[in-house]
């Protein structure tokens, strides 16, 4: 029975090492371990700091695209970014007459195609400081550097800096930025 309950032991502080390294190869949003096997919605559901977010996806219908094939790059806001915009925004945006308006935002904050840190900075480059792209809203996006840091330019002069960039997920990738961007 010691050999068993020994055996036992030392199989459950192997397994517990394993799961912490697993963990560690996943890049940790909001305290939760993003995994490139689930999709945007699965990911972002996770994580703490993402919970409006979700909330206004879930509100606006575009679970089941975010969570289709892709791939899509997503310019993710965090719960700070929404607290950012003047007070009784979200609100407002959450209400269910303002669904249009509320998918126009968080649409603008899609880009089709997966488009990591690199490529977003080549693509600054080429344009001289500064290149657009086209969302799934259909309005574009400007990114460009602002000294080692991609930030993105809205339709309206607002800006946003990516925090964490190249979170992969099996339908694209998210890159977690600091403010709400805004269609005109």
């Amino acid at each position: 029975m010691t050999r068993i309950t020994l055996t036992a032991v030392l199989l459950a502080a192997g397994m517990a090492a394993a799961a912490p390294a697993f963990a560690e190869n996943s890049p940790m949003v909001g305290g939760a371990p993003m995994m490139a096997s689930k999709t945007i919605v699965e990911n972002a559901s996770k994580a703490s700091n993402l919970t409006t977010l979700v909330a206004a996806v879930k509100e606006a219908g575009l679970v089941d695209t975010l969570n289709g094939k892709g791939p899509f790059t997503v310019f993710a806001p965090t719960n700070d970014a929404f607290k950012k915009l003047p007070a009784g925004t979200v609100e407002k945006l959450m209400k269910p007459d303002m669904k249009a308006d509320l998918k126009k935002v968080l649409t603008y904050h899609v880009v089709p195609g997966k488009l990591d840190a690199k490529e977003l900075m080549a693509k600054a480059k080429m344009g001289g400081a500064d290149a657009n792209l086209k969302t799934v809203e259909g309005e574009v996006l400007t990114v460009k550097m602002d000294g080692d840091r991609l930030a993105l330019i809205d339709q309206k002069g607002g800006g946003a800096i990516v925090e964490q960039a190249d979170v992969n997920q099996s339908n694209g990738v998210v890159h977690v930025i600091d403010s709400v961007l805004m269609p005109k």
